[in-house]
């Protein structure tokens, strides 16, 4: 019996609802923060260093991770992803001693986190698209702000009734009960299942060839491994890219509502704008993909940096001017613009080096992203402390966010393969 020819669309599904579950439980270690500081009085540096180490756990894991994609397929990966996070949830109410957080929230849920989150999903749900590639990965990727909506609530709740322990392991039983068995559909190509990308039917024939999307065809030919990759000048124009676009999101992400209260914005009201930008990312992340399929990745890469570039512009004005039709606008881009990049993370990347590799080179990227995610809020927390301001350090942002469309637009993808409107006939 033949599957439905829009399988793809419930890979997108299957998706939605991982990254909505998966990168929320890792993100509700906010929220776990302060119950445990106030239980066990450890110091906040070493409590916050348990999510610091994760993120470098999880920077580390990802070339493993791609290789294994390469290997097994999304399943294997995702279910190790389950098990990771799962166990990591579970034991962490056993907690007495700040390695114990570090084992748990770092090492197991950071390790599950890669698997789970945008690097995994990037490794495979490209293949399912060409025409629709930026669409369907930025519905996909929009149930991590839907899950930011609904499930951390549900996380604060119960940490209120019944204790952040409680809270923990309700999250560990979610993500083992739910994303196990929902990761079972996976699949890593369409060809697999005998179909074909977006859903198409293969042609007739003698039918008129379908329209092409390859513009380099001796560069789309390459049998791209990590070493010829390694090679070339795109690798590492998209390896400076991704470590800068990195850089800006994370540096706003973890330093905004400190600072926002710091400058005399309430803290209510600097809570619910770091929650409204996540919301705000939901229509922003399915609006920019889609437009990266008409207009090309290059140029809303380029839009989605340049909401943090503005973003770090709306903070430094805020300075001088706290006031919240500032905060608005600060909100508006970095949500909007800003977490566009998700939808075209991997689908840039793929466009320029698909192949049975895919995953080992992406992994690879995914580790120098990571880093700068890592190094944005460190450097940003760094300057901050020198000079006692956090001018300096926006403006430097400011300037990482110009280098980073700059660095896509020198990788070319659409001088590789082109996106769906702007196919030529083949």
């Amino acid at each position: 019996m033949r599957l439905p020819v829009f399988y793809g669309w419930v890979i997108v599904a299957v998706t939605f609802v991982t990254m909505g579950i998966g990168v929320n439980a890792r993100t509700s270690f906010s929220l776990l923060y302060a119950p445990i500081i106030d239980e066990f009085g450890w110091d906040r540096g070493v409590t916050a260093g348990a999510f610091s180490f994760g993120f470098l756990v999880s920077a580390l894991f990802s070339p493993l991770i791609g290789r294994l994609m390469d290997r097994t397929g999304p399943r294997a990966v995702m279910e190790i992803g389950v098990l990771l996070m799962g166990a990591g949830l579970l034991i962490a109410p056993l907690t007495s001693q700040p390695w114990h957080l570090y084992l748990t929230i770092g090492v197991l849920v950071g390790s599950g986190s890669v698997c789970l989150g945008y690097s995994g999903q990037s490794l495979f749900l490209p293949n399912w698209f060409v025409r629709n590639r930026g669409l369907a990965i930025g519905i996909a990727f929009s149930g991590v702000g839907l899950g930011s909506i609904t499930l951390l609530p549900w996380v604060q709740h119960l940490i209120d009734t019944a204790g952040w322990r409680q809270a923990s392991f309700s999250m560990g039983i979610i993500v083992l009960v739910v994303l196990g068995p929902l990761n079972l559909l996976l699949r890593k190509r369409p060809e697999d299942m005998g179909l074909l990308p977006d859903g198409a039917a293969a042609p007739a024939v003698n039918a008129a060839p379908p329209p092409t999307n390859v513009v380099d065809a001796a560069w789309a030919a390459t049998d791209w491994t990590l070493a010829r990759a390694l090679a070339t000048a795109r690798f590492w124009w998209l390896a400076l890219g991704y470590f800068c676009g990195l850089y800006v999101w994370y540096a706003v992400q973890v330093h905004q509502t400190k600072y926002l209260v710091e400058i005399g914005i309430t803290p209510i009201a600097a809570a619910w704008a770091l929650g409204f930008v996540s919301l705000l990312g939901v229509p922003g992340g399915i609006v920019l993909g889609a437009l990266s399929d008409r207009i090309g990745r290059e140029s809303v890469w380029a839009a989605s940096v340049s909401g943090f570039a503005l973003c770090f512009v709306a903070l430094i004005a805020l300075k001088a001017n706290p006031s919240l039709w500032l905060v608005y606008v600060m909100v508006a881009v970095q949500g909007f613009l800003g977490y566009g990049l998700t939808a075209i993370m991997g689908a840039v990347v793929s466009e320029i080096f698909q192949g049975r590799h895919f995953g080992t080179i992406f992994g690879t990227l995914m580790f120098v992203a990571l880093s700068g995610g890592a190094a944005g809020p460190y450097v940003t927390g760094l300057i901050h402390d020198l000079t006692g301001s956090y001018t300096l350090a926006f403006q430097i942002g400011f300037v990482v966010a110009l280098v980073s469309a700059a660095a896509i637009w020198m990788a070319a993808p659409g001088k590789v393969r082109a996106v769906s409107g702007r196919m030529k006939p083949a």
